[in-house]
């Protein structure tokens, strides 16, 4: 659907006729993999650090952006698009956690075969916190240590120890979302640029957002395909039924993430962690994208747990 006029404010005009920026530096790295083509951009030189972004209507590797610049002076960053996001590949297909596992498996190993098999730092965002924690209960000989960002899974009063690989599908809903009269007029719906700003306002629990984030997100939506991993995410069919036995099962060290503001601040569920030898706390006063807003803050607590050989938990 083209932009409408009414959906861009007069100051923001001039950013949606620009060709689309590059949202990384480095190589635009594509590989062939079991989940279909993927995108990695790739940089620096150093140990491996995998970064990937989080699951909406309009993530990229741009969600990523900040850490990737500031890493890839010592390492070797490999920032990943998830399957139906950014440059991979976004066909019509069922998205699931095992889907987007397996496609974390595959950029680990293609990490591993450029630099060699040693265990790799990942990162991740919200959602996709609970894939790569999946990946890392299937293969922790992959992984030296997990960062996990603003990751859901911790919210509210219930736990989640269903099935193993069970998800949170709504199957009405899904049905209905995939109608080709339905979804792809809710997808154009949610992906205004106007309705983008809405819900980074959200993230940000302020009305000040990063403005180059909001022109990335609102350049992805534009590509053909865009709406069919969000569809699954609405309908609950990437959230997982059993995250909790899956956090539960990691031994290597994790360090999980998350600001005060906005409407991803409920993580109560942590608590049952605290006491954990292996997973290590921070709290930032930021919103739920906290590398955006105080960058040398979160890279300075991210590089004392990696330099720790043993993290401690911290009281949060």
């Amino acid at each position: 659907m083209p932009l409408q006029s009414h959906d861009i404010k007069p100051h923001e005009a001039h950013l949606l006729i620009q060709p689309a920026a590059t949202d990384l530096p480095g190589d635009l790295v594509l590989i062939q993999s079991p989940v279909g083509q993927l995108a990695l951009r790739v940089s620096g030189n150093g140990p491996a650090l995998l970064l990937i972004h989080s699951i909406n209507a309009a993530p990229s590797t741009a969600e990523v952006a900040p850490l990737h610049r500031h890493y890839e002076r010592t390492r070797r960053v490999y920032s990943l698009d998830l399957p139906g996001f950014g440059r991979s590949e976004r066909s019509r297909r069922a998205y699931t956690p095992a889907l987007m596992t397996d496609a974390i498996h595959a950029a680990t190993q293609h990490i591993q075969s450029e630099c060699g098999p040693a265990p790799v730092d990942a990162l991740a965002l919200s959602l996709s916190c609970e894939f790569l924690a999946r990946a890392a209960t299937q293969r922790p000989q992959d992984y030296r240590s997990l960062a996990l960002v603003s990751p859901t899974g911790f919210n509210g009063k219930v736990v989640r120890r269903g099935s193993p690989g069970s998800t949170l599908a709504i199957p009405w809903l899904q049905r209905l979302l995939l109608r080709p009269s339905v979804g792809p007029r809710l997808f154009s719906a949610l992906t205004r640029p106007g309705v983008i700003r809405f819900f980074l306002r959200k993230t940000w629990g302020a009305r000040q957002i990063d403005e180059w984030l909001w022109q990335q997100a609102v350049q992805t939506v534009r590509v053909a395909g865009a709406e069919h991993a969000p569809l699954h995410f609405i309908s609950a069919g990437l959230f997982s039924a059993d995250i909790h036995e899956v956090y539960d099962d990691l031994k290597l060290p994790v360090w999980m993430v998350h600001g005060t503001r906005g409407d991803f601040t409920d993580y109560r569920q942590k608590s049952r962690l605290l006491g954990s030898s292996n997973w290590t706390f921070s709290v930032l006063p930021t919103g739920a994208l906290p590398h955006f807003e105080q960058l040398e803050r979160f890279c300075a607590d991210y590089d004392s747990f990696l330099d720790s050989d043993s993290p401690q938990p911290q009281s949060a």
